[in-house]
């Protein structure tokens, strides 16, 4: 048995419990029971939130680079010392195996140190002046406190790439995680906290989205916004957001195309996509999903890929032998008898899964559907879940035609032994991240962000630190 705390909120330094509070129930995805209740944030919790970031900010903006950097990597070095605990947390609220939160932990707690790094690098610069007399410079300052959400589908990562990011430039941050899988989020605070973080540089709320985000982006004390999830919340918080000129980071939804020559061998492709496919049940905003495989090899691909993905064990996140586990939660699984009911509906074949599994929790069988239309749901609306779709293509052109269809640009992947094809696809896919040969779409060091419908900006990498800063021109005159 694996002990669940009990929740709270984190506002100036204190934990806030549930007192007096409206709150929901937090599930475990792999049995449909509760884990406990949430608290959520009330009026008067974010009012609090946002004077304690105010003063929050003021404080820590006056922290030096390398003093801001050695309490991140505290907090790094913290997270890896408790990752066991930590990963449990994951595969309670979320589901996923064991092995795979740990490897989120150890991603995460890779952010951090590379932000407490790259947070000393704020290089500014020095602009030849038109005269002796006059210097010129270009200085970097952090942007002001930061309204941060993150989703539930890497409740370690996501948290870790907003908050590090945001205080190695010397911004304080007020974060709503998602409340599907508030324990992990917590547990980074406590992490912070016990690695020295002042009090009000960061907050941790939970509660009604449209009330927090509302308080949120209509104040003026918060002066950026960074947001993971749908396309369409993105916009809506962005609509709010420029009401009161703040600037954004949006990572929005994908529908990641996969293109695949036919010069590669599609038993090894599809070994090598199975395995990127299915991780966390599919729901990762840079999962593989629109499969366009040459004509000379569609068929041996789709046939591999639906093999391995009906030997895929599901199950309980902590048994030994489970590959894949639970969705989040019931809407998952409603989303996806939707894809596959409109399927069959359209003669699209079902070559694997298609179908709930288990008699609890929220399982449902990895599924392929091959020679999909350009039409059915599963080619136009992202699944976030375990569905891969497999269409051919004849040409060059109609590959890129294929991948460029939709208005999303997050991620999209090329396989290929041709640098040619390699060349030619990369330049014209559009997508943010364009990955040949393997399915790694983001790192700590590297800039993360999408075109179109996809996003603005970027996390990650250098790009990433300076999202949550402003830039301030100098000009000096050496006086009369």
């Amino acid at each position: 048995m694996i002990d669940y705390p009990a929740l709270t909120l984190f506002i100036d330094g204190k934990w806030r419990r549930g007192e007096g509070r409206a709150s929901e129930p937090v599930l475990n995805p792999a049995t449909g029971s509760v884990l406990g209740e949430l608290p959520h944030a009330s009026a008067a919790d974010l009012d609090e939130a946002l004077m304690s970031s105010a003063r929050g900010f003021e404080l820590w903006r006056k922290v030096s680079a390398v003093d801001r950097g050695t309490i991140l990597q505290r907090a790094a070095a913290l997270i890896v010392e408790r990752k066991e605990a930590i990963a449990n947390l994951i595969t309670l609220e979320l589901g996923k195996p064991i092995a795979e939160s740990r490897v989120e932990l150890d991603t995460a707690a890779g952010i951090f140190s590379w932000n407490a790094e790259e947070g000393r690098r704020a290089y500014g610069r020095v602009i030849p002046s038109r005269s002796r007399a006059i210097q010129q410079i270009a200085i970097r300052e952090p942007l002001g406190p930061i309204a941060a959400f993150a989703p539930w589908n890497a409740p370690a990562i996501t948290p870790a790439r907003k908050i590090s990011g945001a205080l190695a430039a010397g911004c304080s941050v007020i974060i709503k995680p998602a409340e599907e899988t508030p324990a992990t989020a917590l547990a980074i605070a406590a992490a912070l906290e016990d690695a020295g973080l002042p009090a009000g540089v960061l907050n941790v709320v939970f509660g009604d989205p449209a009330l927090i985000s509302r308080k949120l982006l209509s104040s003026p004390v918060t002066r950026g916004l960074t947001f993971t999830g749908s396309t369409e919340v993105g916009k809506q918080l962005g609509a709010l957001a420029v009401q009161t000129m703040k600037k954004m980071t949006l990572e929005l939804g994908g529908h990641a195309p996969v293109v695949i020559f036919g010069d590669v061998d599609p038993e090894a492709a599809a070994i090598s996509a199975v395995q990127a496919k299915f991780r966390n049940s599919g729901q990762v905003c840079t999962s593989p999903t629109r499969f366009f495989v040459h004509e000379s090899i569609h068929d041996r691909f789709t046939v591999k890929l639906a093999e391995l993905a009906n030997a895929i064990t599901v199950g309980d996140g902590f048994m030994a032998t489970t590959k894949m586990g639970p969705l989040a939660h019931a809407r998952r699984i409603e989303s996806m008898e939707r894809f596959v009911d409109d399927a069959r509906s359209r003669n699209i074949a079902v070559s694997a899964g298609g179908e709930r599994c288990g008699s609890q929790g929220f399982f449902y069988r990895p599924t392929v559907l091959s020679h999909v239309d350009d039409d059915c749901m599963a080619s136009n609306v992202e699944p976030f879940g375990p569905l891969a779709a497999t269409a051919p293509f004849r040409t060059m052109d109609d590959a890129i035609r294929l991948a460029n269809r939709l208005p999303f640009g997050l991620a999209s992947y090329v396989m290929t032994n041709d640098m040619r094809n390699a060349l030619a696809i990369s330049e014209a896919i559009q997508s943010g991240n364009v990955i040949v040969n393997h399915w790694q779409a983001s790192l700590p060091e590297t800039p993360f962000g999408g075109y179109k419908d996809s996003g603005i900006g970027s996390e990650g990498g250098i790009e990433g630190l300076q999202e949550f800063q402003t830039v301030k021109y100098v000009s000096q005159f050496a006086g009369f």
